[in-house]
């Protein structure tokens, strides 16, 4: 018996699958893609210590350690701190597919904010971009509550 399973040999079979999975975000991100979806409002949450305001809202001060329980809204323009334009292709994690090239990952701080986040840039042509500019979100017509589909890109207001 042990002599004919060495003999038989490996089997190989290659397939798809598509595993969709679905996670809690919890109650304070699920507020915020909640009013993204709904309202095409960004909203954050506030400290009641240092009265830092941070977007995506958080349960705890990154400084005071506290409880923050105060949502507000913020604005949907901000300044552009930092970016990169990407010119190589690679998987976009949340379709699965090719991303679309160049694209321009952007560090922004939205005004009434004092954490900062990371979204597209509609422009890709480095030479039109600077750290300092003004931008704004561009809502999606087709809100789903997806942080980087609700909010379609930024940008930029003045040059």
């Amino acid at each position: 018996m042990e002599k004919d399973r060495k003999d038989a040999g490996a089997i190989s079979i290659t397939a798809m699958a598509d595993m969709p999975y679905y996670y809690h975000v919890g109650f304070y991100y699920s507020r915020f893609l909640r009013e993204l979806r709904d309202s095409k409002r960004i909203v954050g949450v506030k400290c009641p210590e240092c009265e830092k305001v941070y977007v995506p809202p958080r349960i705890v001060c990154r400084d005071c350690f506290v409880t923050m329980e105060e949502f507000l809204p913020v604005s949907s323009e901000g300044t552009l701190l930092a970016y990169t334009v990407t010119n190589f292709s690679y998987t976009d994690t949340t379709k699965g597919e090719p991303k679309k090239i160049p694209y321009t990952a952007a560090y922004i701080k939205l005004d009434g904010s004092d954490s900062n986040i990371v979204h597209c840039l509609d422009e890709t042509d480095e030479t039109r971009i600077k750290a300092g500019m003004r931008v704004r979100a561009v809502f999606s017509g087709d809100r789903t509550g997806d942080y980087f589909h609700d909010i379609d890109h930024f940008e930029i207001i003045e040059h």
